[in-house]
């Protein structure tokens, strides 16, 4: 009986696998309203990149949101969920997560560092930037 289940089981995902791959549907996933539109108008900005799922994200996320209030009016600390909109990660050529894009006053791309950043250095970057 077991040995029909998983020959059944393994047909039928066969089959759907084959299915969804040949289908003609393009399917895109919608991004939630609201998001921040990035880089920030004529303000030093520096965009993490994570998810809520990412155990380096969830270790940046404190000192992030201690960086987003105490930079606040002289830079601005974006961090955005690629889990909730995962069309970000197209859009900004998201490959590794946490990935921080940093970009200057004229919303050029300066600096981007792939995996986790140490305060420090996020702070760093900063002040290489001309953010006091």
């Amino acid at each position: 009986m077991m040995k029909k289940l998983n020959t059944f089981r393994t047909i039928f995902l066969t089959v759907l696998g084959t299915a969804l791959l040949l289908s003609p549907v393009d399917v895109t996933f919608a991004e939630p309203a609201g998001l921040p539109e990035v880089p920030v108008k004529d303000m030093v900005t520096m965009v993490d990149f994570g998810a809520s799922y990412c155990a380096p994200c969830k270790a940046m996320a404190p000192f992030l949101e201690k960086l987003e209030k105490e930079y606040k009016g002289r830079a601005a600390i974006v961090v955005l969920d690629v889990g909730k909109a995962p069309n970000i990660c197209e859009r900004y050529d998201i490959t590794e997560l946490p990935t921080q894009v940093f970009y200057n006053k004229q919303g050029k791309e300066v600096f981007r560092h792939k995996g986790f950043l140490k305060e420090e250095d996020i702070v760093k970057q900063l002040k290489k930037m001309g953010v006091k």
